[in-house]
């Protein structure tokens, strides 16, 4: 996946998701995650950093589907729109 720079609604969407009411649950972080365009420019995480590799594994399975960076983003905007429904959100 190559720099693509962030659109305005997806750094709206990451200031959003700092605001939830609620944590959402692991799976959810973990496909929030994998939709966020700069943990690809993350290094690979060292052998004990549990979450970072679970983090960089599931970036790196979007990436091997070929979803762009573009798409990415607009992925991760939905998922945090529909988090805060579930979760509310203080914004």
């Amino acid at each position: 996946m190559t720099f693509t720079p962030k659109t305005p609604a997806f750094e709206k969407a990451v200031k959003d998701s700092r605001n939830l009411k609620a944590k959402p649950d692991n799976d959810e972080l973990l496909e929030q995650g994998s939709q966020d365009p700069p943990f690809a420019e993350a290094p690979k995480p060292g052998m004990f950093d549990l979450t970072g590799k679970a983090k960089y594994n599931a970036w790196k399975k979007v990436e091997d589907d070929g979803v762009s960076a573009k798409d990415a983003q607009e992925k991760y905007v939905k998922l945090v729109n529909s988090l805060k429904g579930k979760y509310g959100f203080d914004g």
